[in-house]
């Protein structure tokens, strides 16, 4: 082992900051470091000179075995499951595969805000011996590595709330941890989250999270560096919250599933406490209803059946723009390249769907976000010295002057309740049974450019849950002369338009985000199982 920092590429320097905020950074980055060894850095000329693209780097930089790749690249999560119940592969084994690409994805993108390998094998070991001596596994995540935000406590590891005040070992598991535990999942990573966790990108004190597709894009955010880890393939399923996107919007700009369930189907209990608001977060596992009373009790099937032949077509929704920006040209793509083979499909019955007041949505969840205008973020700033980061400002720029006090808060819960009426209301008329919409505003944003987040916050604030599900669709095209000569929705629409003759957008996959009514959680899934079978094999355009 060596405590030297280990290097990560960077593609924009990091923020100044006090003597104070260096020297914490650099505590933190020696304890992470001084847990890996030199046999997994990779060389400084990829560290110094890296491609844009960094997706083949772990593959192809000589570090992973044969094996490893194999691992790492030829399973999902069910597959893994079953090929360690049946001792084709050994949890040991499979631990060590994802520790070591993890790694190697970390130097790539910054991802990781802690690397535990040595706990991960001593855990794959005792499951390796429970299933010798048992027979069986232990539970249906038998030996499944599972990466997780840092928001999210598991004990003996850092964990944080969006600034450096909050920072902390956990003693005990959080709820949903413990849960993962019991089923035989295997821990071995944090991934990074922004400060306050309400940027749609991911930028803390351990750095700067860059997208695998095009490192001078983000990865987007809160959960951000568990995107760019599973892109990379150093993990094959993860944790994060979902507040305002943090869960859809990264899955979009890394071109992976994420899943924002309905409010209190899933547990949060034990979370590290954020930003105070309205708003449910996202977990991912698990029906505890006994031990949170929060929690709605639903019964998950352990096999979905899928719609049953008489009730007829999907009838599927495409809201193209939001009313108030329209989104840039291969989000517009993605979203004609889907309508078309789903309309060729007599499983679908494909329509319009119209948009909804999405600009008074953005004006009440800034309240909502924010009740008392960022003073209590502002102070624990101020504790630790920490910097105000440019997002950070920008998520409180239209809050600054307000502070709506217990009343104000008791109106904004009843303003929002009744624009989820209406709302209802709307989703009814159209007769769809789901939403195909875009997940941003764009393909994933150049470095502290990700400024609009309405195509995902708008379903937090009606609570309906979503699924990002990537398309075959990379960005190429440059200028789009017809979009940029069109008629802009909005000052902020224009502003859009701005970011995409100003940005290099090459590479970044598309994906779409597919929304289903509140507490259908188990019929979106099924609907984007159908989807996803259709557009899994359609040519990409």
């Amino acid at each position: 082992m060596t405590s030297q920092i280990v290097p990560v590429v960077e593609a924009v320097p990091f923020v100044d900051c006090s003597p104070a905020y260096r020297s914490l950074r650099q505590s933190l980055l020696e304890d992470f470091s001084a847990k890996v060894p030199s046999h997994l850095r990779l060389a400084q000329s990829i560290i110094d000179n890296p491609p844009k693209n960094v997706t083949s780097i772990p593959r192809d930089c000589g570090i992973l075995s044969p094996e490893e790749i194999y691992i790492t690249e030829d399973y999902d999560v069910v597959s893994l499951a079953n090929a360690i119940a049946s001792k084709k592969l050994s949890a040991v084994a499979v631990a060590t595969a994802f520790c070591n690409r993890a790694i190697i994805a970390h130097q790539l993108t910054c991802c990781l805000t802690e690397w535990f390998m040595d706990e991960a094998v001593e855990q794959a070991r005792k499951l390796d011996e429970y299933l010798e001596e048992h027979g069986k596994p232990i539970g249906p995540l038998h030996g499944i590595p599972i990466s997780i935000k840092l928001r999210l406590s598991i004990a003996g590891h850092w964990s944080m709330a969006g600034t450096l005040d909050t920072l902390q070992k956990a003693d005990v598991d959080c709820q949903l941890i413990g849960i993962l535990r019991e089923a035989g999942a295997v821990f071995y990573c944090k991934t990074n989250q922004p400060q306050s966790m309400m940027h749609l990108e991911s930028l803390s004190i351990w750095g700067r999270t860059l997208n695998p597709y095009n490192i001078n894009l983000s990865s987007g955010g809160s959960s951000g560096g568990e995107a760019a880890l599973i892109a990379l393939r150093g993990s094959v399923f993860g944790l994060g919250t979902d507040i305002a996107g943090s869960v859809r919007s990264p899955a979009g700009y890394c071109g992976i599933f994420g899943f924002r369930p309905t409010s209190y189907v899933m547990p949060s209990k034990d979370f590290l406490g954020g930003i105070p608001g309205f708003a449910a977060e996202l977990n991912v596992m698990g029906c505890p209803h006994l031990d949170d009373p929060q929690l709605i009790h639903t019964a998950w099937p352990s096999k979905r059946k899928g719609r049953q032949p008489n009730v007829g077509p999907l009838r599927v929704g495409f809201m193209m723009d939001d009313g108030m920006i329209t989104p840039q040209p291969p989000v517009t793509r993605a979203l004609m390249w889907a309508r078309s083979h789903l309309s060729r499909s007599s499983s679908f019955h494909v329509k319009d769907f119209q948009p909804f007041e999405t600009a008074d949505a953005m004006k009440n969840l800034a309240s909502a976000y924010w009740p008392d205008g960022g003073k209590s973020l502002k102070h624990h700033l101020s504790i630790k010295e920490e910097p105000l980061l440019p997002l950070t400002a920008w998520a409180l720029k239209d809050v600054d002057d307000i502070d709506i006090g217990v009343s104000g808060i008791l109106k904004q819960r009843g303003k929002r309740n009744q624009f989820r009426y209406d709302f209802a209301q709307h989703w009814d008329a159209q007769q769809v049974d789901i939403v195909v919409c875009p997940v941003s505003v764009g393909p994933a944003c150049s470095h502290d450019t990700t400024f609009y987040w309405n195509y995902t916050s708008f379903w937090n604030y009606v609570d309906y849950p979503g699924v990002t599900i990537p398309t075959r669709i990379k960005t190429f095209e440059k200028g789009a002369e017809s979009y940029i000569s069109s008629t802009p929705l909005s000052d902020e629409c224009i502003h859009v338009r701005k970011l995409w003759e100003e940005g290099d957008f090459e590479g970044a996959p598309i994906a779409l985000q597919v929304i289903a009514r509140r507490y259908h959680d188990i019929e979106l899934f099924d609907a984007v199982k159908a989807l996803d079978d259709v557009l899994a094999m359609g040519v990409p355009v």
